[in-house]
């Protein structure tokens, strides 16, 4: 895929966030398309491709009155939107289709026309994880973290830092769902889940979406909004069980999809290249696998990084400026929301804005670690 190609010309989240017990899960996909239509002039007749998770493509597609000529249903957990820009950026320079519409819309909280979540007894999660009792990811996301922190001598202080610095970011934010400050202290007195996750340490239970559309460069030109081109994507896959992580202190889907994107977009994983950036926090650890496996520290040094106020506001790095799955939102899939973030930023609209943004570097996480899928963003027209 050629750099800056193509462009994301409508961007927009659902008209609330955080409880919405009046819109089912794919109102939600609904309100957002249209809000995203609605941020750059277009209609759904005008829409030719249509990607999305949770939904399936088909049903949303007649839902909002649109015959598509591409469609993309990959649904791999909360990184699915990543790889979605991923492929309606090479389906868009292929040809097929000029104007890609990518939703995402869930009823978290209040569970409206949420089919739900099951571990099918069949699958390899169902054979070889769920007889053993595990509840949900707060407690299968705990053993790469134990791993980790006897590896590299991290402390819950450190993890809990991540929290803090996160609702800092959130403050800014007048969407966020949790504004008030909170210290190290309070992450670390907060009710305990599944050790080392305090209750702050892990993501808000939300309603919400959010939609982009794409569009050829040539063609972004056209529209009123300002364009935020795709300058690099990758994407992999490691295994759909924790417990056959081949190193618990890092990703192996991280370690192909970040390094792919920054390849492609001939840019280094530096402070010195990026500008901003954004790594899918569903739990206070994820940011620190997040910086190293991108390849911006080297391993375990990142929570003391964080611990140092280098992503905080003001810092070297910022990171998770909208406040991140941790204070801002956390519909179950969260990668949506943090592409949002990565659109404003380079768009100079974002609450909490990055001076002179340029580059941003958008990371997902689906399942744990059992996927991701990474964009970077420009707005530096080719």
């Amino acid at each position: 895929m050629r750099r800056n190609a193509v462009a994301v010309v409508g961007a927009a989240e659902t008209t609330q966030l955080g409880v919405i017990p009046d819109l089912s899960q794919i109102g939600l996909h609904a309100d957002a398309a249209l809000n995203a239509m609605a941020d750059c002039g277009l209609r759904p007749k005008d829409i030719d491709g249509i990607a999305t998770a949770g939904e399936t493509p088909v049903q949303l597609a007649q839902y909002l009155g649109i015959t598509p000529a591409w469609v993309d249903g990959t649904s791999v957990g909360g990184c699915s939107f990543m790889i979605h820009v991923r492929h309606a950026a090479a389906a868009i320079e292929a040809g097929l289709a000029k104007t890609i519409l990518i939703t995402h819309g869930e009823s978290g909280k209040s569970r409206i026309g949420n089919p739900g979540r099951t571990v099918p007894p069949a699958s390899l999660n169902g054979q070889f994880e769920q007889p053993f009792g595990p509840m949900g990811p707060p407690s299968m996301f705990t053993i790469p973290v134990l791993r980790y922190m006897k590896t590299y001598g991290v402390t819950e202080e450190q993890i809990a830092q991540v929290s803090v610095v996160q609702r800092e970011w959130a403050a800014k934010n007048p969407r966020a769902t949790f504004k008030t400050p909170i210290t190290t202290e309070d992450v670390l007195n907060s009710r305990m889940i599944a050790y080392p996750f305090r209750l702050l340490m892990c993501c808000l239970v939300t309603d919400g979406g959010g939609a982009l559309i794409l569009t050829s460069a040539e063609r972004a030109r056209d529209f009123k909004t300002k364009p935020v081109y795709v300058l690099g994507t990758g994407e992999s896959a490691e295994g759909p069980m924790v417990s056959q992580m081949e190193d618990f202190t890092s990703s192996r889907a991280f370690r192909v999809a970040g390094p792919t994107a920054f390849q492609q977009a001939g840019i280094s994983a530096s402070v010195k290249d990026v500008d901003h950036l954004m790594i899918y926090d569903a739990f206070a650890h994820l940011p620190i696998y997040g910086l190293e496996d991108l390849g911006f520290l080297p391993r375990g040094e990142a929570a003391a990084f964080i611990a140092g106020r280098n992503t905080a506001p003001g810092g070297s790095l910022p990171l998770n400026t909208n406040g991140g799955g941790l204070s801002f939102m956390h519909s179950g899939m969260y990668g949506m929301y943090a592409l949002q973030e990565s659109v404003r930023q380079l768009r100079g609209t974002a609450a909490a804005q990055v001076p002179n943004a340029k580059i941003s570097v958008c990371h997902g996480v689906g399942g744990m670690f059992a996927a991701s899928g990474t964009i970077i963003f420009s707005n530096q027209s080719p």
